[in-house]
């Protein structure tokens, strides 16, 4: 199909509908990310799923920069740094609710001296 590629080379409207899903994909996720921070909550939010995604993104884009495909080579790498941050907000989310959790809702925060 000469609209696809061109002597194994993708047309621009294959490149096009590449750049165009992958801006919808990291759209979508970084929003969930956002979503997280914004609520200040990770409630039903598994840090595995974010572990799965660091460790599929590192490997996918391994991959790509290997069969030298820049769509998928920017697309995974964006993905990772969306992983990684929706992982660190888990991790803190989770952090700070142990820390309330060992609190009586009326009694003072700890506080340090010197």
């Amino acid at each position: 199909m000469a609209v696809l590629a061109v002597e194994g080379h993708p047309s621009r409207v294959t490149e096009l509908v590449g750049w165009l899903s992958s801006a919808v994909l990291v759209a979508t996720l970084a929003k969930q990310v956002h979503k997280q921070w914004k609520e200040g909550s990770s409630e039903g939010v598994s840090r595995w799923l974010f572990v799965g995604q660091v460790a599929a993104s590192i490997g996918f884009t391994i991959y790509s920069a290997l069969v030298r495909n820049p769509v998928f080579v920017v697309t995974n790498a964006i993905l990772l740094a969306s992983a990684v941050t929706g992982l660190l907000i888990v991790i803190r989310h989770r952090r700070r609710d142990r820390r309330a959790a060992g609190r009586s809702p009326g009694a003072p925060r700890s506080v340090r001296t010197a």
